[in-house]
């Protein structure tokens, strides 16, 4: 099993970026997935998370600016970023329970410029 992440990138204050996360393998159940994100000399922190039918969690940073969703039928998990700050730069990662096992992606990058 793999998560692979994409949609990072450099992005003026006050933008917008959405990230992909998608799953792959022998893959016969996904239960919760989410975001995480690790900016450097920080330790990693919670984004945002979501159940399989849909119900979500956010960081009280991000709640009213970042939306979380996913495609069961593509197993994949988003998250659309709007209203970027320069605080929101950091190494954003995906995490899925696949299988009853967790797994992470390799990350990708979100730079905000302000």
């Amino acid at each position: 099993v793999q998560l692979v992440e994409s949609g990072g990138g450099l992005v003026q204050a006050g933008g917008s970026l959405r990230l992909s996360c998608a799953a792959s393998g022998s893959i016969f159940s996904i239960n919760s997935m989410g975001w995480y994100r690790q900016a450097p000399g920080k330790q990693r922190e919670l984004v945002a998370t979501i159940t399989r039918v849909g119900y979500t969690n956010y960081a009280d940073s991000v709640k009213g600016r970042f939306t979380i969703s996913r495609d069961n039928g593509k197993n994949t998990v988003f998250l659309q970023m709007s209203g970027l700050k320069a605080e929101d730069t950091a190494v954003y990662y995906c995490r899925g329970s696949v299988n009853y096992r967790e797994y992470w992606g390799q990350g990708t990058q979100v730079t905000v410029s302000s």
